[in-house]
Order: C-alpha cells, then structure tokens, then sequence
C-alpha cells in the first residue's frame, strides 16, 4: 500500500497547474477560493500508451500563450494554453531525426521571443533526441484551427558522439543550451552560432581509485541572466555545481540520500535549488555553501520526475510516479495540498496568469496573495482569542474546584499525621479512656434495670 502523510493541510493560494503523465493526458488543475483545494478543472486528449510525454515547453505570457508536447511515438503537439486547442502538429514522418522509439525526443523548448503577424503566428522549437540529434525549426501556426502548419527552416547538429542525451535546458535569455546525459558529460552549445562553448571534465578517481561513469539525470541553470552557473543531478545521488568562469570540474559536490537524482529546479533568488530523488525524498540546499535548508515534510511514496518553482506566489510543485501532484510552501516546507491524479504523472508547469487572465466573464475577481494572507492573519487571531476565552473561563473554574480539593487533602494529610506520630504513652491513655467509658454505660445500664424493677 502506499504511504499516506497525516499532516494537516493549510490550503494553497489561487493558482493553476498542468500536468502530464504516461498515457499523453493533459490534466489542468485549478485553486480557487472557496474550491475547498484544487481540483482537476479539465482534461486533453485521449489516453494511450503510444502518447506518452517525453518533454514540455510553455510560452507563460498574457497574449497567446503556447504550449509544446513532445510524445513518446515521436509526435509533437502545440497547443494553447488557455482551452488545449491544437494550433500545429509534427509527425515523425515529417522528422528525419526521430526514427524510432530508442531515438526519441527528450529535450524540447519553445522560444518565448516569437514574430506575431496578423494572419499567422511563427513559433519557433528547440528539440533534442536521445542520440544527441539538435535541431532548431520554426513553424507557421496560422490562426484557424483548420488551417495546416508548414516548417519555415530548420538547423540541425549533434551534441555528441556517443551515449545517450538524458537531459536538456535553454537559459533564460534563450541564447545558450545545456546537454548530458548517460555517458555525456554536460556541455554548453551557442544556439546562434551552433558551436560548443564549453564542455566538463570528468571528476577524478576517489580515494580506493574508482572511477564514477558519467551519468546525468537532471540540470538546471541558477539564474535566468547567468549562464555560466547551472547545477546537474547525477544517477550516483549527487548534485554539482559548475562555473564555466571558473574550472571545467565540478565546483561543488553534494551528496542527498541513497538513490538517483530525478529531479532539480532552481529558486527565484537564484541561491536555492529543490531537489527530488528517486526514493521520493525532497529538499531545498543552498548552492552557496552547499548545506541543506531542510526536508519537504511529508513523504511521497514514488520516484519524484518533475519539480517546477511557482514565479510569483511562494509554492513550489511536485509530481512523481505515486500519481500524486503536490503543492508546497517555499519557505515552511510545509504541505499545502496535494491531488491524487491516478497514472504516473511526469511533468508539471504552473500557468502564472491564471489569476488576471483566465477568469469567467461576470465572475468575481479572485483575491490576490496579499488579500488571502490577510484573511488567513485575521482567521488565526480570531481563533487565538476565542482559545483564550475558553481556557481562561476554564482556569477559573478549575481555580475554585482546585482550592477545595487542596484543602481537603491537606486536612486528610494532617489527621493521617497526627495518627501516625501517636507514642505509645498516647495510645495506652486512649485505651483507658475506651475502657472507663464502656464501664459507665455498663454501670448506667444496670441502675435503669434495677429502677425498672
């Protein structure tokens, strides 16, 4: 059976989340108000084993807003993010890259910076293979749903020689890309140029001269403006740090638990990573000094696959193979809500203006972070005072009752005293006593006999 955590849920702000698991569904989940915690709203796309989701990739903006769905089965999907309506479809017949099923896409990214036209719209992907194919095309998405999409142009290169591609990144400013993977060390390729700027070396043997082989699961650029510093999760359950500024070897190593790294996702300041492994354990560790801020408190009882940072409000979320979509608070590390979504989830993304853009028309505005933490303040130092009254309208009562029953075992205490510091002097008095009075009332009894007669 799985395991199950007992803590108390807060709740969690407004907020909405996708998610994607083995079988291609898309499942949207929604946090309202008065909702009673977040609840899956709706769901895209059929179930099938053949659309399962390899990688995603979400324009997050006010105006347009897309989203890419690269599928085991080679296919890949954009979609808008606001109803799941397809706007352009990518066959594997159309790829000459992606041939089969061991050669699928693994890395994909979706440039926010896009030419919008009037009578079509012009995205441009990112796509990565496991064999270390990279290409980057831009596709014509015309505005009717029955129009068709057509390739503009494309680039294509390899990212390795050998082994397989396992993870994938463009920084945030859409310049830079990082590769690796199983027998891949990471590397850093100019998109613009498509040219290797840097690439790491191997760390050296440890001390009984045994040498780890390279296998990365998972990295993470810190800073949106910096590409130079970025983390990489590894599958011997580490986590290093690397300064291309610096040295081609890890600047940093952390050891978390036993098992491989699934998981990382960087915090807005740029300072803190989350990291999740395969065990389902997650922590937040300052990359600075490489020390472990603290444990997320509550265990999830599957390999965790995805964790994406809110960026706005102070939630980070979770997903993993136990079928569960978490939500946690930043800075409590404490569980806000969690919802069960039946197959194994992969990955998550948070839609960030679901709170300005995605309402219902003639429907009450939802309130914003500050206004909810208000009420939450107000809601506590109600029932704080109310505690109060209770239990000071208690102590009374058990004041007075306590008084008498003090008095009362004092009283006890003192005759069981006064008994048992008795000499032997007071208790044969006592005695002569008992028999002197038995004397009289025998004497008294016989005069009222002798009267009588």
């Amino acid at each position: 059976m799985p395991r199950t955590t007992t803590l108390e849920c807060p709740g969690c702000p407004p907020l909405r989340a996708l998610t994607f698991d083995t079988l291609g569904l898309i499942k949207v989940i929604e946090s309202r108000e008065n909702q009673g915690g977040p609840k899956v709203v709706e769901r895209w796309g059929e179930p099938h084993s053949s659309k399962f989701v390899n990688a995603v990739s979400i324009i997050d903006r006010k105006s347009h807003p897309l989203l890419a769905v690269a599928r085991k089965n080679g296919q890949i999907d954009v979609l808008s993010l606001v109803n799941g309506d397809s706007h352009a479809t990518i066959t594997p017949a159309n790829d000459v890259h992606v041939q089969s099923e061991e050669n699928s896409i693994i890395g994909l990214h979706l440039f926010a910076k896009q030419n919008l036209d009037l009578d079509s719209r012009v995205c441009t992907l990112l796509t990565c293979t496991s064999k270390g194919n990279a290409s980057i095309r831009s596709i014509e998405v015309p505005d009717s749903l029955t129009g068709s999409s057509s390739t503009n142009s494309s680039k294509t290169w390899d990212v390795c020689s050998g082994g397989n591609v396992l993870c994938c990144k463009v920084d945030g400013n859409e310049k830079f890309a990082l590769f690796g993977g199983k027998g891949v060390e990471v590397n850093i390729w100019d998109l613009a140029n498509e040219t290797k700027i840097w690439n790491a070396k191997s760390p050296p043997k440890n001390s009984l001269g045994i040498f780890t082989p390279t296998w990365f699961t998972s990295v993470s650029f810190l800073s949106k403006d910096d590409h130079r510093k970025f983390v990489a999760g590894t599958n011997n359950h580490q986590v290093r740090l690397y300064d291309i500024s610096a040295q081609r070897r890890p600047v940093l190593s952390i050891d978390f638990r036993e098992t491989p790294i699934k998981a990382l996702a960087e915090d807005i300041d740029g300072n803190t990573i989350y990291v999740g492994n395969g065990s389902g354990d997650m922590a937040s560790v300052d990359i600075r000094t490489g020390k472990m801020l603290g444990c997320f408190t509550g265990k999830c009882s599957g390999s965790i696959r995805s964790i994406v940072r809110h960026p706005e409000l102070p939630v980070v979320a979770s997903c993993g193979l136990d079928g569960y979509l978490r939500l946690w608070d930043t800075k409590t590390r404490q569980l806000l809500s969690s919802v069960f979504l039946k197959q194994h989830v992969l990955h998550v993304l948070f839609d960030s203006n679901f709170i300005v853009e995605d309402m219902p028309k003639g429907a009450d505005s939802l309130p914003c972070k500050e206004q909810t933490m208000k009420e939450i303040a107000v809601g506590e130092e109600i029932e704080a005072s109310s505690l109060k009254r209770k239990k000071s309208s208690k102590v009374k009562e058990n004041g007075i009752d306590g008084s008498e029953k003090k008095r009362r075992a004092k009283q006890s205490e003192e005759r069981k005293k006064s008994k048992g510091n008795d000499g032997p002097e007071k208790m044969a008095s006592r005695e002569e006593r008992s028999k002197s009075a038995s004397k009289k009332r025998n004497k008294s009894s016989k005069k009222e006999i002798s009267d009588e007669e």
